[in-house]
């Protein structure tokens, strides 16, 4: 039996939020032959639509790390101290920086997001190599599933927030104020940054994964994880064989075992074909 660990965005699912069908049957011959599939994402419980759990995983490890969760149990979940969650809503506000909070019931927009997420993100695909017509029209609502407007912002079920960079000076200006919290930047490579986020302290894939074969009572040496971004990284390194996405950034597929095809060109069941683990 392998332990097999799927990131989502630009891994399991295309950059608009469609599974490839091959990606299906790749997880369902996999389960079928008796090896374990988990998803191991930044995505909060409130961000996977009910296609992706209809697959059919074994649990899933979401927030980057901060929730663990196998056959329906909870192992870990770590969320941020409300006086945190408060500091970082008010700090946000006071530098007009929209944002999104992320936890397992929904994602809570601040009250401009929605109208100036939409031409970030629209970059952030472009970036991914959709084309404008494809993104012309995108609706934030639906690109960001679990989005909820007009909820309460104060909370104490936080994993992550997520905020729009006017420049990556803002990026550097929450990384120094929120120090003693995990402080990045998605949605492009280094100062071109779209976005900063802003989670759990001392947590990331590697250390839920850690997590998870301890109580499966599992070996590192029966593990496989498949990503396309550096926040996975953590997750390749501790795995037996870590596979890179044909569309992953270059620190990713320097550092992985095997690079298959893109998410878009059946790269996750290639992926999983070449290792034997349909059959």
């Amino acid at each position: 039996m392998k332990i097999i660990f799927l990131d989502v965005d630009g891994t399991l699912v295309n950059y608009q939020n469609q599974v490839p069908e091959s990606a299906v049957k790749a997880i369902q011959l996999a389960r079928k032959n008796g090896h374990k599939v988990y998803l191991n994402t930044g995505r909060s419980k409130a961000e996977l639509p009910d296609f992706l759990l209809d697959i059919g995983v074994d649990g899933m490890i979401l927030g980057n790390g901060s929730y663990v969760e196998e056959s329906g149990e909870v192992l870990f979940e770590q969320v941020m101290s409300e006086e945190d969650s408060r500091k970082i809503v008010d700090y946000l506000h006071g530098r007009n920086l929209p944002f999104y909070l992320e936890s397992n019931n929904g994602l809570f927009a601040s009250e401009d997001f929605v109208e100036k997420a939409k031409p970030v993100m629209q970059k952030y695909m472009l970036g991914k190599g959709k084309t404008l017509e494809e993104v012309r029209d995108l609706d934030i609502t639906q690109a960001l599933h679990g989005l909820v407007l007009n909820g309460e912002l104060y909370r104490k079920d936080l994993n992550k927030v997520s905020f729009i960079l006017n420049d990556y000076q803002d990026y550097l200006e929450a990384k120094e104020t929120f120090a003693h919290l995990k402080v990045g930047t998605w949605g492009g490579k280094g100062e071109t940054a779209l976005f900063g986020d802003i989670g759990v302290a001392k947590i990331d894939k590697k250390k839920a994964v850690k997590i998870l074969l301890a109580h499966l009572n599992a070996s590192e040496k029966d593990t496989f994880a498949f990503g396309d971004a550096k926040i996975d990284i953590p997750m390749l390194e501790i795995a037996q064989i870590g596979v890179a996405m044909g569309n992953g950034g270059k620190e990713i597929k320097q550092m992985a075992d095997y690079i298959t095809d893109d998410v878009d060109k059946d790269g996750l069941y290639k992926a999983f074909l070449h290792f034997n683990l349909l059959k």
